[in-house]
């Protein structure tokens, strides 16, 4: 029988690592980022910072959070190689988000160090966005994929998953990372380049001598919506696949709709840290279901039989 305890305490690490991104982002959100200075792991020099400055509140209250994150990911890993045997799917993903946090650790000490925090406007903060954005993934995906496997004791991967929803799953997984990356642009834009107005807004996008995260800004919309369809038709996919995947495949189509939405309101409305707040959330849901229908799809209980989807159906459910 698997650990229910474990699985509860997995599946809320991953809740408390949410928040913390979250956190993260507002911190950039806000203009907070540098406002231990350019000291880490200490806050102006010191452990504990006597500055009532509301940035420095704000960002060594992040730093807090991601230690007590550090911590609780390093307990799971610790308990997953106590009470899970060798070779259990979610002992692997456990260990490898300890190696994840560490990476993402390195990767939060590196932007401010280079000060490429607060309102930093170099190409190279950029570079350094897509690589915090594409590690955080990760780290989620590690996490998500633990909580995951650790609801049963004889999960096994399968080396020849039937069907197209694995590829397909993959597929979206890359898709995501890349529309992940222009929406953390995106938002940096957002926050260096506040408009007045929509208008005003996409004038300044086209303009010749535009920021480079402001001509990057405009792709975001337009993956947004092309992603948001593949995904939609992973989802239809995976609805023809196996009752957990259908679940799944549901929630990943109503997420995306629900991300379109917050997306617009965002747009329209230039970006309030509110709605930035939210369309990160369902951001980051978006990419959790993905990783567990993909996880579904290229795992199992030991001895379970699945069909490839009958082409028949797939075809009635895409019309």
């Amino acid at each position: 029988m698997p650990d229910r305890s474990f699985s509860r305490y997995a599946w809320g690490v991953l809740a408390a690592m949410l928040v913390v991104i979250a956190w993260g982002a507002f911190v950039r959100a806000s203009g907070s980022g540098a406002g231990c200075g350019s000291h880490w792991p200490l806050c102006n020099g010191v452990v504990l910072p006597r500055s009532h400055r509301v940035a420095t509140l704000i960002e060594f209250a992040h730093r807090v959070s991601s230690g007590l994150a550090f911590l609780l990911v390093a307990i799971l890993a610790l308990w997953a190689g106590r009470a899970l045997p060798r070779g259990h799917l979610a002992r692997g993903a456990a260990f490898a988000a300890v190696l994840l946090m560490i990476t993402e650790s390195a990767i939060g000490a590196g932007l401010v160090l280079l000060a490429h925090v607060a309102t930093d406007q170099s190409a190279a903060r950029i570079g350094w966005l897509a690589l915090h954005l594409t590690n955080t993934f990760f780290l989620l995906a590690a996490l998500a994929l633990t909580a995951w496997w650790s609801t049963r004791d004889d999960y096994v991967l399968r080396r020849h998953a039937p069907g197209p929803l694995l590829p397909l799953a993959a597929l979206g997984a890359g898709l995501t990372i890349v529309l992940g990356i222009t929406g953390a642009i995106a938002a940096l834009g957002d926050t260096l380049f506040p408009a007045g107005s929509l208008a005003a807004g996409i004038e300044r996008d086209f303009a010749p001598t535009a920021h480079l995260a402001l001509r990057l800004r405009v792709l975001h919309p337009v993956l947004a919506v092309a992603t948001g369809l593949f995904l939609m038709f992973v989802g239809i996919v995976a609805a023809s696949r196996s009752p957990a995947t259908a679940r799944l495949g549901r929630v990943l189509a109503g997420l995306v709709v629900a991300q379109w939405i917050v997306g617009s309101v965002n747009l329209l409305l230039l970006a309030p840290i509110p709605l930035q707040l939210s369309h990160l959330a369902l951001a980051d849901l978006v990419w959790v279901v993905l990783v567990l229908v993909t996880g579904a799809a290229c795992s199992g209980p030991a001895g379970e039989r699945v069909a490839a989807p009958d082409p028949a159906a797939l075809a009635a459910a895409q019309r």
